[in-house]
């Protein structure tokens, strides 16, 4: 894939899946989506006249903690296509179950996004996180007391913003946020659009109550090809 003069970039994606019950009648289309978005990307970057050099996806599936026995599964980063059979594997294997309430853990899987093990490879790089979830979110800490809650997250959404905006320190990785895109495909509810406030951040709303009824992933390439 390595271009000659082109602009070559090294590309982390980690795709924040909710996988709790209510997603049933969509989760399906969108582990389709997640397992054809390598062939997708690269065809939208050919077509821009960008090359990429190295391109990894890890998958984070998440639920409710103090409700799920697996509210939260955490991948390592598959590099494709050397891993595609792996990277198919982990994404087949996401159940649609749980969930308790309705908002679930989505602020804290992407905390857990930005503490990936990002790359710093290559001149040009992009850090995108991609979001599906039918739901609203948990405040952050809201489930803090509950068994297996993560250690080190951010008290609230303002320090989640810090965080994208790679301004404070207790992150803890190496994300840049000038390679940092989000976009997200959820209800048009909070606290999705408060993080409007937030920079390199493109929703996808779904009216709030109605599920998920469509994930148009092509868009979603289009808009993070376009802003390399």
């Amino acid at each position: 894939m390595a271009g000659q003069g082109m602009g070559e970039y090294c590309v982390d994606i980690v795709m924040c899946i909710d996988a709790t019950g209510s997603m049933a009648p969509i989760l399906d289309e969108v582990k389709r989506n997640a397992i054809s978005f390598y062939e997708k990307f690269i065809e939208s970057m050919d077509e821009n006249d960008k090359e990429v050099e190295t391109l990894r996806i890890k998958v984070i599936a998440f639920r409710d903690y103090g409700v799920d026995p697996e509210p939260m599964v955490e991948s390592q980063f598959f590099k494709l296509p050397e891993d595609n059979d792996a990277f198919r594997a982990f994404v087949n294997g996401i159940e649609a179950k749980g969930g308790g309430d309705i908002p679930e853990n989505a602020l804290e899987a992407i905390a857990l996004a930005l503490k990936s093990d990002w790359t710093t490879e290559g001149s040009k790089r992009r850090h995108v996180v991609l979001v599906f979830s039918d739901a609203p979110a948990l405040p952050l800490g809201a489930r803090a007391g509950s068994a297996g809650y993560p250690t080190g997250m951010p008290a609230d959404i303002a320090q989640l913003g810090a965080w994208w905006e790679a301004t404070d320190q207790t992150l803890g990785s190496n994300y840049q946020a000038k390679a940092g895109r989000l976009v997200a495909f959820v209800p048009n509810a909070e606290p999705w659009t408060e993080l409007q406030a937030w920079n390199r951040y493109w929703p996808a709303f779904s009216p709030a109550g109605t599920g998920l009824p469509d994930v148009d992933i092509q868009s979603a390439i289009d808009l993070v090809v376009g802003s390399f």
